[in-house]
C-alpha cells in the first residue's frame, strides 16, 4: 500500500511547485516505500528549488546508493558535503561522509 502522505504532498506541489519542504517530504515518503527512482526525482526537484537544502542531498545520495548509481551518489555526496559544511549542518556532513565511505571504489 502506498505511503498515505504521497497524494496530499502531490496536491500541495500542484498548487506550489516551489515548495521545497513538500518536495523533501515527497522524496522521504517514496524512500519509506522503497520507491527509489521516484525519491530521486522528488529530491532532485527539492534541490533545484532550494540548492542549500542540506538534508535533501543526504536523502538523494541514499536513494542513488539504493539504485546502485554509485558515481552519481559520490557526486551528490560531494555537493552535499560542500553545502552542509557551508550551512554548518555538521550531522548532515558527517552522514554524507560516512555514506561516501561505504561506496565501492
Amino acid at each position: 500500500m502506498p505511503n498515505p502522505r504521497i497524494e496530499p504532498l502531490k496536491k500541495v506541489l500542484t498548487i506550489d511547485p516551489n515548495d521545497e519542504v513538500a518536495w523533501f517530504g515527497l522524496g522521504k515518503a517514496y524512500m519509506e516505500d522503497s520507491n527509489w527512482q521516484e525519491a530521486v526525482t522528488a529530491l532532485q526537484s527539492c534541490i533545484k528549488v532550494k540548492p542549500t537544502y542540506s538534508a535533501a542531498f543526504y536523502a538523494l545520495a541514499q536513494s542513488l546508493q539504493k539504485l546502485s548509481r554509485f558515481d552519481e551518489c559520490r557526486q551528490v555526496s560531494d555537493q552535499g558535503i560542500a553545502v552542509s559544511t557551508k550551512n554548518g549542518d555538521a550531522m548532515v556532513t558527517k552522514n554524507l561522509e560516512a555514506l561516501k565511505n561505504t561506496l565501492p571504489a
